[in-house]
């Protein structure tokens, strides 16, 4: 498949520009979910937080988008069986399901199928609809994690919006930043190939 097809093709995502296989997808979705891994490593802690600051939502985001819905959310869901398995590759090191912040694991699941979705419609293309993919995936993220914070921690809601979400802001925004000029210009590229 040439570039030009790729790029003009209706829902095309990154990945798409790959000529393509199951070995090729098979490759991807390992990839991703080892990316996600990788980047859970970097984990810096928050003070009075049981959840770490990862590059873990931002690869599980940028997996989703680059990948497309299904295999980005096949990605995270290698990552997290693997991890609830026992593979050390959760933040820190962790395994299983037990954390506190697993719910953050599942919400990246739903996230990182709807940018892939928003990416399959041309989402990925533009600095301003890029911020507003990953601000949605982030959104949908939290709105996992942070209930399931409060249910696991025994706290009330507006103390786990406290610890597991607030203190994250700042991070996310640049973390929205990154993706807002990586995807279109990554894309850019493409179409100059």
């Amino acid at each position: 498949m040439s570039t030009a097809t790729a790029t003009a093709r209706p829902g095309a995502v990154l990945a798409d520009l790959l000529p393509a296989s199951r070995v090729r997808d098979a490759a991807l979705v390992i990839g991703g979910a080892v990316l996600t891994g990788l980047a859970a490593q970097v984990a810096v802690p928050v003070p009075h937080s049981p959840v770490p600051v990862t590059g873990q939502t931002f690869a599980a985001l940028l997996v989703g988008t680059a990948l497309g819905a299904r295999r980005g959310f096949l990605s995270l869901a290698v990552y997290a069986l693997a991890g609830v398995a026992g593979v050390p590759w959760f933040a820190d090191g962790t395994s299983g399901a037990a954390s506190l912040s697993f719910g953050y694991i599942l919400g990246m699941l739903l996230a990182s199928a709807a940018v892939g979705a928003l990416a399959q419609r041309g989402a990925d293309r533009s600095p301003l609809r890029m911020v507003g993919t990953m601000i949605l995936g982030e959104a949908i993220i939290y709105a996992v994690g942070v209930p399931y914070l409060a249910l696991a921690g025994h706290m009330p809601l507006s103390q786990a919006v406290a610890l597991g979400l607030t203190p994250f802001l700042i991070g996310d925004a640049l973390k929205a930043a990154l993706a807002m000029g990586a995807l279109p210009t990554a894309w850019k590229f493409a179409n100059k190939r």
